[in-house]
């Protein structure tokens, strides 16, 4: 089981140091969110609270995550790095390849893009992309990306992109896992018939069983059932053992930490993070490691 400490809402100052710390203590790697923009006024429905509000607020931190990634490896060795979840289809594959391949060579291949369509109308807006057709360009982007960052000259010629050869460099030196965001139908599909693995927020232990096994029957249906795949996810229940002993069996493969907002409150020193993955480290990860 891997472990991994959501980084969503942390002061941007404290990000290297933090990162420092979760490699000594044992976490896999860390995970940061994404917004570029919090309109004032936001009417599109958040999906994953029950009144539909975003459970967050306009004045929290949203660093670029892979500026923020490159900066965390240039400090430590064997940290990963993830998004949870990087909103695909808000950029162009452009763009999105020359980032996030810059940093898996900064980080010596620590990376992985978790990614999401996003639920947000008005960011699209602002950013003058179409929110309607998102998923279909989110499927042609995940396409074009593993090209680009093959390396050398490529072209594409699809529905939603089409270019004649060109090349982005630079192209990191091997493959950058793309791990599919979202619980609904629409997601898991794409994780199944797309992704190398899922990444999932704020599920309750009982839902576990059902995602999984839902994602086994699709990737099978897809015959990529003897591919390689990972599966991550906060869960909505207390740090506990036995608990992640019992979702691994269930074949879960990774736990998201909560955030240090949900954890110590909207603000709190290094020293306070420090004490928080500390006691996790040696309450949770560290027993496991063993077989305790």
């Amino acid at each position: 089981m891997e472990f991994w400490q959501f980084l969503a809402f942390t002061e941007v100052e404290q990000l290297t140091e933090i990162a420092r710390i979760a490699e000594d203590v044992g976490f896999t790697g860390v995970l940061l969110g994404d917004h570029i923009l919090v309109p004032e006024k936001i009417d599109s429905p958040y999906p994953y609270t029950p009144d539909g509000k975003p459970g967050f607020e306009s004045a929290d931190v949203w660093p670029d995550p892979w500026v923020s990634i490159s900066a965390m490896a240039a400090v430590t060795s064997k940290l990963r790095f993830g998004t949870s979840v990087y909103i695909l289809p808000l950029r162009s594959p452009f763009q999105a390849a020359k980032s996030i391949g810059t940093a898996a060579v900064i980080s010596r291949n620590r990376v992985a893009l978790g990614a999401g369509a996003g639920w947000m109308r008005e960011e699209y807006a602002h950013m003058n992309m179409p929110f309607k057709d998102r998923g279909k360009r989110y499927d042609e982007m995940i396409e074009v990306l593993r090209l680009l960052w093959r390396g050398g000259m490529t072209e594409y010629h699809g529905q939603h992109f089409d270019f004649d050869r060109l090349e982005i460099s630079p192209a990191p030196t091997e493959n950058i896992p793309i791990w599919i965001g979202g619980h609904s139908n629409a997601a898991l599909r794409r994780a199944a018939r797309l992704g190398d693995g899922w990444i999932g927020t704020g599920c309750a232990p009982e839902e576990i069983p059902e995602i999984l096994g839902s994602l086994r029957e699709l990737r099978s249906n897809s015959g990529r059932e003897d591919m390689h795949f990972e599966t991550r996810v906060s869960l909505t229940a207390m740090p506990d053992r036995d608990l992640y002993r019992r979702v691994e069996d269930q074949g879960l493969t990774g736990i998201v930490h909560w955030p240090f907002k949900y954890l110590l409150g909207p603000s709190s020193s290094i020293e306070q993070k420090r004490t928080a993955m500390e006691s996790y480290a040696e309450d949770i990860i560290v027993p496991l490691a063993r077989g305790h």
